[in-house]
């Protein structure tokens, strides 16, 4: 049993957190970003701020002999008006690399969210503890990853035994950008987000800068990534096109070229993946915006349709159908110049036979065990010898 004074309190500094572009010293601790101060402040999106503030992605990476850790944190919740509750974020715990346990913090912050009228509010709420005991003896490294989908302030780390940041691993850094998919909506951990399945499997460190609706070709995320340090790059670009409505097909394909001109710009020579949009039924052949459909909140559903009209394809408007095109015809061009450039067609990680055993619950999110499927199949396509990020 441990007494208070058996406590060693480790101040929470940037080296003992790893997939952070930034971090922001608050009130109460340590507050993670996912996109730096200064893209932070080009920004005026409050879905944006939201989500790269969501440390999908990040974890704590110690080494220590402590066999009892606490950690307590401000988490901030969500709550959308008339839809039912979500569950609070989960932690999960990786002992030398294997999963050893999950947790979550109760208590926080709550911010209520009307999707009707878009409008916004903050209840400050306070600080919980998350807790792991009976951890092995002896020195191990430990990894904390922070609930993909709940900002989280780190307030205070306490241990039984010293703790240190863990060693560079020495693997290579992969660096991918994509939507509310990548970012991990609807995966049932921090761990089996697609993306944190698909480094798992090919054995390399995950920034992962999915930011959830915010996939918008936007210059200040490019910069981030053209500033970051990676071995290995991915952009998964479309979806958010779509369901924002944000732009046209002549504005597209230029916005494309001038996202990749810049992100070349930080990694001359790194293998570069550009990744089409999974097969979503919905917006294949039409338009955005999309909206929420309320419905189905009688029976705990909501859902999501597309607003345009198809005709309008004619004049410009952006369908995933065409995304995928023109995104194929600019990575093909690019890539006659002999740049380190691929593309992917995200159908080939979920596509329609998958959506008719899987199908999406929302109509646009996948499920954990569809985060499990494109984890594995981006693993196997990227990762193999002649994949795009093949040793």
């Amino acid at each position: 049993m441990h007494t208070t004074d058996d406590w060693i309190t480790t101040p929470l500094t940037r080296d003992l957190l790893r997939g952070a572009l930034d971090v922001e010293r608050t009130e109460r601790g340590l507050l993670p970003h996912r996109l730096p101060a200064r893209a932070r402040a080009q920004n005026n999106d409050g879905q944006l701020a939201m989500a790269e503030s969501q440390p999908s992605g990040v974890r704590l990476a110690l080494r220590t002999r402590a066999t009892v850790l606490e950690l307590d944190t401000l988490p901030t919740k969500r709550v959308y008006v008339g839809v039912p509750p979500r569950p609070d974020g989960v932690y999960d715990l990786l002992v030398d690399g294997r999963p050893a346990g999950r947790g979550t913090v109760v208590g926080g912050n709550t911010l209520t969210i009307d999707m009707t009228t878009g409008a916004a509010a903050v209840e400050p709420g306070e600080v919980g503890t998350l807790r792991f005991a009976d951890l092995p003896g002896g020195t191990k490294d430990i990894e904390i990853w922070l609930p993909h989908n709940e900002t989280t302030e780190l307030v205070a780390l306490r241990t039984d035994a010293p703790v240190e940041p863990a060693p560079d691993p020495g693997r290579r850094v992969w660096l991918h950008h994509g939507s509310s998919i990548s970012h991990g909506s609807d995966a049932a951990s921090p761990t089996t987000t697609w993306p944190a399945l698909a480094a798992s499997l090919g054995g390399v460190e995950l920034i992962n800068l999915g930011l959830g609706g915010s996939a918008l070709l936007d210059p200040f995320t490019a910069r981030a990534m053209r500033d970051t340090p990676a071995d290995l790059i991915s952009v998964k670009i479309g979806i958010n096109v779509v369901n924002a409505d944000v732009m046209r097909l002549r504005a597209f394909g230029p916005a494309v070229h001038g996202f990749l001109d810049t992100v070349r710009e930080g990694h001359p020579t790194a293998p570069l993946l550009v990744v089409s949009p999974l097969l979503c039924p919905v917006q294949e052949d039409t338009p955005g915006p999309l909206a929420p459909d309320f419905s189905g909140l009688a029976e705990g559903r909501l859902r999501f349709v597309a607003t345009g009209d198809p005709a309008e394809r004619a004049s410009g408007k952006l369908t995933l159908n065409v995304i995928r095109d023109e995104l194929s015809r600019i990575v093909s061009e690019r890539a006659a110049d002999h740049e380190n450039l691929y593309y992917l067609d995200g159908r080939e990680l979920y596509g329609q036979a998958d959506a008719a055993d899987l199908p999406l619950p929302d109509d646009i999110h996948p499920d954990a065990a569809t985060h499990r499927l494109i984890g594995e199949r981006f693993a196997k396509l990227a990762f193999a010898d002649r994949g795009a990020f093949g040793d």
